[in-house]
């Protein structure tokens, strides 16, 4: 009977000990149902975001939130939400994950999310809906939103601006025109090498960076098509054509209303140098349209070369730095690694940025 007692007791006591058990995960369980939102404070909905080109590293914004709240105290990730305003947060942008409750962005670090990631368009005011997305540890089936709040950005571009060639040379399509490059933002002093035949003119982009002939288009100030002054003008103008015919020019047009000049200069390219066993007489290369490139397979010894056109040194390219980047006239004469039998490429298709190769074959 003793031991009955006994066994009854323990009996007792080890579901009182489970219940123990489950009564205290009970009071440790994070209740979702409890939780409130974080609370956006600043920026303000209605806030406009110009951001300062000028000033890449300074203060763009700061977003100062109050964290959400669990039933008990935890550690709390915030994600901060972006999305193209009126999208509801269909497709949400999820930028940066922090435990704090305030977050600064520099002008340069907002300009990249608001062009690289929301896709806006540069000096152009959009709106933007912004969240702060609340959780726990990875459990993003807890998470909890805050209000949103929209806020207008206005962002910038560093990119140099293009001006598209269209013309007999391409059909006529300006979305596939190939491009002069100016030298710096702000610049109107376009350059490039583009194979012509026939008219052409020069357009420049909309504001998504595509050209359209509702665009700015450019023609020769003459007004009738054959009778050149390079001289540039958007109304009454006429086309322009290649001054040598059917050829690989090197062309430049500068859009500044008190400049408006355009020059076009036929170029056939050549390697010279000591490695081709002269550096009086150069070897010519062949364009292919295929790839843009003039290219040209020879034997080369362990020496130097450079590059040159129209049979002359009036324009000549070199390589100052070694990296296989071309430097016009004043460039550093091209050392070949070895002797041997080499593919030669060069390749002038993105303008400002003119490069080559040597590959041993």
């Amino acid at each position: 009977m003793k031991n009955l007692k006994i066994l009854f007791i323990a009996a007792i006591s080890l579901v009182s000990f489970n219940s123990c058990d489950e009564e205290d995960d009970n009071i440790f369980e994070i209740q979702s149902s409890e939780s409130t939102a974080a609370i956006i404070n600043l920026p303000t909905s209605g806030t406009g975001l110009v951001l300062d080109i000028s000033n890449p590293t300074g203060t763009a914004t700061t977003i100062v939130w109050e964290d959400a709240t669990y039933n008990i105290p935890t550690v709390i990730n915030n994600t901060i939400q972006l999305a193209i305003a009126g999208t509801n947060f269909e497709t949400p942008f999820d930028v940066v994950t922090t435990t704090n409750n305030y977050l600064a962005w520099t002008n340069e670090e907002l300009n990249g999310i608001a062009v690289g990631l929301l896709g806006l368009t540069p000096f152009t005011s959009a709106d933007v809906d912004m969240r702060i997305k609340s959780s726990i540890g990875d459990n993003d089936s807890e998470a909890v939103y805050s209000e949103m709040v929209t806020v207008s950005i206005t962002p910038y571009t560093t990119e140099a601006p293009k001006l598209g060639v269209p013309g007999n040379h391409q059909g006529w399509d300006p979305a596939s025109a190939p491009s002069l490059f100016a030298s710096a933002y702000g610049e109107t002093d376009y350059e490039g090498y583009v194979w012509l035949d026939g008219q052409h003119k020069f357009i420049a982009t909309n504001d998504e960076g595509i050209y359209d002939w509702g665009n700015t288009d450019w023609g020769d100030a003459s007004g009738t098509d054959g009778s050149y002054t390079q001289v540039l003008i958007e109304d009454g103008e006429g086309n322009i054509a290649p001054p040598n015919g059917a050829g690989y020019y090197f062309v430049q047009a500068n859009t500044d209303p008190d400049v408006l000049e355009y020059s076009e200069t036929l170029h056939n390219w050549a390697v010279i140098g000591s490695a081709t066993g002269s550096w009086d007489n150069d070897t010519d290369m062949t364009y292919d349209s295929a790839t843009s490139t003039w290219t040209i397979t020879m034997d080369l010894t362990a020496e130097e070369i450079k590059f040159r056109s129209n049979d002359t040194w009036d324009w000549n390219y070199g390589d100052d730095e070694g990296d296989g980047i071309l430097e016009l006239s004043s460039g550093t004469n091209i050392p070949v690694p070895s002797a041997g039998n080499y593919t030669i490429v060069l390749d002038f298709s993105t303008p400002r940025h003119y490069t080559y190769s040597l590959t041993l074959n």
